[in-house]
């Protein structure tokens, strides 16, 4: 029996935070393939949400769209309502994955509402979605977290956004010590650090050729590909990895 052919009963339910586009489009394909029914949580592209649940619906998989700013309490609730109201049970599965950067450029010459913006989001939006699954995970006595941190967190990206890096540090710390206190509990947090990836973050942020220019710096001489992060947070969810918890997985090609 196929993942996709599950009973509906038995197939795994998780919510993806910025599932619309990139990496978390990319997760919600595969985890689709894997025979996950999603939540897809987004902010602001309802046409690139309702694509990409297109396609999760077209390989067998249920799928809820639902609106949400992951730095709002009330918005986080309701995504997790939604959930269990959609498919009759809490979420197994959290792909925090939400977060936004603000544009390129050294920290002495960042907007202030930039940098509230990038620790809401990255940080207490995090914080927010990892709260509430460990609520509704404990309860059910197991589940997994996967939170999408940056190999910024360690480089510090100087001259590009600190900032950012500094909320994916955050995030790592957040996965090491939310793995142990939940350990008990049966449910499993870590976490995928990418690299650079080619997705449209780059022209969001005002470098469209960021991940050509920046190829040749990377050991395997590309950048990364959605799907190939996506492979590394189904794997991280998935009973292969039942032994796997505080991991911080690098998938940056070297880097």
């Amino acid at each position: 029996m196929s993942g996709t052919e599950l009973p509906r009963a038995a197939r795994p339910v998780t919510v993806v935070t910025g599932g619309s586009r990139g990496i978390g489009a990319a997760t919600c394909v595969r985890l689709a393939a894997d025979g996950h029914d999603l939540v897809l949580g987004y902010v602001r592209d309802s046409a690139a949400a309702e694509s990409t649940a297109r396609t999760v619906r077209e390989a067998g998989a249920r799928c809820a769209v639902v609106r949400v700013d992951t730095s709002v309490e009330a918005d986080v609730e309701r995504l997790f309502d939604t959930a269990a109201a959609a498919f009759g049970r809490p979420v197994t599965g959290l792909v925090n994955n939400a977060g936004v950067t603000g544009p390129l450029g050294r920290l002495a010459d960042a907007r202030t509402a930039d940098l509230r913006r990038v620790v809401e989001v990255n940080l207490l939006g995090y914080l927010l979605c990892c709260r509430r699954a460990a609520r509704d995970m404990a309860a059910r006595g197991g589940g997994a977290i996967v939170n999408v941190s940056s190999a910024a967190a360690t480089l510090g990206s100087p001259g590009d956004y600190v900032h950012y890096a500094a909320t994916k540090a955050a995030a790592d710390a957040l996965t090491v010590g939310l793995s142990k206190e939940l350990g008990p509990d049966g449910v499993r947090v870590n976490a995928v650090a990418p690299g650079l990836i080619d997705t449209d973050m780059h022209a969001a942020m005002g470098a469209p050729d960021r991940p050509a220019r920046a190829a040749p710096t990377i050991p395997l001489r590309r950048p990364g590909r959605p799907s190939e992060i996506a492979s590394a947070v189904a794997w991280l969810l998935s009973e292969d990895a039942s032994y796997t918890t505080g991991t911080i997985l690098r998938v940056a090609g070297g880097r």
